[in-house]
């Protein structure tokens, strides 16, 4: 299997799946496959494992939500004591990201498909991260006044103008919250731009342990 070569060469310091896989192929068995110390997307259930548990930190934090996590602390937003409403729950951005959150010690929701009121919910976050994939679900009554969105959503909708026949929305409606938040990320070159450079990050991380270069 390629991956057990990309395993054991010590030339590579990084390894990435990407997904959504092909339907036959299992991805918790090609995620398993990963050296934990070549994780560099943070998905391994080693790396969530230790990332869920106070006192542990993972060898690799998933990069989109470690971007925006560096968002927030570039732009000295106070997270501790805050309230923080996670949108969506996927194992590669809501859950790890509302996990950092709490270890920043925020006081963190999750809003998901089978949530109550969400806008209720919402409304009474400081922090807002959105990233259920829906264009446009998060409108300006949403968000308190003053809160900081980061959007996470990246959504193709229909629009003839474009050459490609479509532009790409975030989760939220960027023009009604752009209004009311006091920070709010682009959709796109927000947090997308972010996640890259979480991932050569972590790459970078990734060849100093194996090199011993801490």
């Amino acid at each position: 299997m390629h991956i057990s070569k990309f395993n054991s060469n010590p030339s590579i310091h990084g390894i990435l799946v990407q997904l959504p896989l092909p339907r036959h192929m299992s991805e918790e068995k090609i995620l398993n496959a990963v050296n934990i110390e070549k994780d560099v997307d943070g998905f391994h259930p080693l790396n969530i494992g230790r990332l869920a548990m106070q006192g542990r930190d993972p060898l690799f934090v998933p990069c989109t939500p470690k971007g925006c996590m560096e968002l927030l602390h570039r732009y000295e937003i106070e997270i501790k004591g805050k309230r923080a409403v996670v949108i969506g729950r996927s194992n590669i951005v809501g859950m790890p990201v509302a996990l950092l959150l709490q270890k920043a010690n925020a006081t963190v929701s999750m809003v998901h498909s089978y949530t109550k009121n969400p806008e209720e919910i919402t409304k009474q976050a400081d922090i807002v991260i959105s990233a259920a994939g829906v264009a446009n679900l998060v409108r300006g009554r949403w968000i308190k006044p003053g809160a900081v969105v980061i959007d996470v959503g990246i959504n193709p909708v229909d629009d003839p103008e474009s050459v490609r026949g479509y532009r790409l929305v975030g989760d939220v409606c960027f023009e009604e919250a752009s209004k009311v938040a006091s920070a709010i990320t682009p959709v796109p070159g927000g947090v997308g731009p972010m996640t890259i450079a979480m991932l050569l990050s972590n790459t970078l991380s990734s060849a100093k342990r194996m090199h011993g270069l801490h």
